[in-house]
């Protein structure tokens, strides 16, 4: 089997990967923080790892896919208190959502999903070693921070200087920090919010410090993949490898990929800007399978711009890959291996989506031209295009059902005559109901038929 590179943001290049224990794959992501619905760009990464897993699983790897959420933070704290409900009730809620969303994209569950709540005793005992190492010290508020001083290497992954970050930092006045870059492992509990016993008082985890210890509990001390959304390099993941690499003494994780970021009409997606949109709110007017091919189109650290022209040439995408499975049924058998070679060789470089689906395109101009002529191959064909389309969790559907059911978008030309052409082969083998309903699926679209001696012509409604 051919090599498989990475780009890791660590050492900001592509690299052969070579997993710390023979076949076995370990991954952890940063997962939601449950206070609200998933939002776009929660779908982007949800969708990019989840690709990622699904062709490690397909290459022969054996893979611990850990996704955690975080069930404590501020935020969480301000939204339940604004609801006038209990923490728990509100994240069990939206924990709930999020699974709903992430199978309506078609997202595969985790191997392990840890919550922050479920590892205190953990993310205390790393405080406590990082505090016995003198990384970290109790300071006179109550709180318990990390000396960033301290870790010699920190700054590496987001190819930040310390001393740089310094200058343009300040202590606030209520703070009691040593140095205004140290950040908060363990913050003292505030009258009504909740907390936990520990040996510095009641109190609650820091953000950065709960993935250190779910990571590291679920995956051991060293792993190999570390991922997450484009906004975590700095300072999170920056601070969660100054926080493990002290407490263990070891190398943390071996390669950190980065989803790229979600723009709304190639702009930043925001409150502020009226263009921030839950999974939920997209659902309501495109199908999920569409959403996630618009995610998978594009390279998982690309940027992606979601838009209503950008949705409708995903769903056009979609329509050409079901238009060519339609009406065949898909049987293993022999193909040429230049589709699954191509397809791998794409995915191996980077996992290179955009690629492994230009190959698929090609698989659907042979299929097609089989289903036209009548070859015997055209069920192998099919089979191989729905085996490619799965690992990146696409076709499942139905492809009448989806062709059905799909929104009245602009077809191009090219689709047009390929119905046209189907209901031609319908009318010969006098299947008039296929005919008949190819015809009001195009008058659907806005497409109107005239045939004559000539042949059939169409025009836009």
């Amino acid at each position: 089997m051919a090599e498989m590179k990475i780009y890791n943001t660590l050492t900001r290049e592509k690299a052969v990967f070579t997993p710390l224990e023979g076949n076995k794959v370990r991954m952890y992501v940063c997962g939601m923080t449950v206070y609200d619905y998933c939002h776009l760009g929660h779908g982007r990464v949800l969708v990019a790892f989840d690709v990622i897993t699904r062709y490690l699983r397909a290459r022969g790897y054996e893979v611990t896919y850990v996704r955690n959420i975080t069930d404590i933070d501020d935020k969480i704290i301000r939204r339940a208190a604004e609801n006038g409900e209990p923490i728990e009730a509100l994240t069990d809620r939206m924990i709930d959502a999020m699974h709903e969303d992430e199978a309506r994209l078609n997202v595969l569950r985790p191997d392990v999903e840890p919550r922050a709540t479920g590892h205190i005793a953990d993310i205390i005992a790393m405080v406590e070693t990082l505090v016995e190492k003198g990384y970290a010290y109790p300071a006179d508020n109550g709180d318990v921070y990390y000396r960033v001083r301290r870790f010699a290497e920190y700054g590496k992954l987001s190819n930040r200087n310390p001393d740089d970050m310094r200058s343009g930092a300040r202590i606030e006045v209520e703070e009691a920090k040593e140095d205004p870059l140290d950040f908060v492992l363990w913050k003292a509990a505030k009258p009504g919010e909740a907390s936990w016993p520990s040996p510095w008082g009641e109190g609650r985890p820091g953000w950065h410090i709960e993935c250190s210890a779910m990571s590291t509990c679920c995956l051991g001390k060293s792993f190999d993949i570390h991922g997450g959304g484009p906004d975590l390099v700095f300072p999170h993941h920056e601070n969660e490898i100054a926080q493990s690499e002290a407490a263990t003494g070891q190398h943390y994780a071996n390669v950190w990929m980065h989803a790229g970021a979600l723009r709304v009409n190639n702009e930043k997606m925001s409150k502020s800007l009226g263009n921030f949109f839950t999974l939920r709110e997209v659902f309501e007017q495109y199908d999920a399978e569409t959403v996630r091919y618009l995610m998978v189109s594009s390279h998982y650290r690309s940027p992606i711009n979601y838009a209503p022209d950008s949705l409708d040439d995903a769903h056009r995408s979609l329509v050409r890959f079901y238009t060519a499975l339609e009406g065949v049924t898909p049987e293993q058998g022999p193909v040429e291996a230049q589709y699954a070679e191509r397809f791998h060789a794409a995915m191996d470089d980077d996992f290179n989506t955009p690629e492994a689906l230009a190959t698929m395109f090609d698989l659907v101009r042979v299929l097609n031209a089989a289903k036209r002529e009548g070859a015997p191959e055209a069920p192998a064909l099919a089979f191989e295009l729905k085996r490619l389309g799965g690992i990146l969790g696409l076709l499942d559907s139905n492809p009448a059902e989806f062709l059905q059911g799909g929104q009245p978008l602009a077809l191009s030309a090219d689709e047009i005559e390929a119905y046209i052409e189907r209901r031609n082969q319908a009318r010969k083998d006098k299947d008039f109901a296929e005919s008949d309903r190819i015809r009001d699926l195009l008058a659907d679209k806005g497409i109107t038929l005239k045939d004559s001696r000539e042949g059939t012509t169409w025009v836009r409604a």
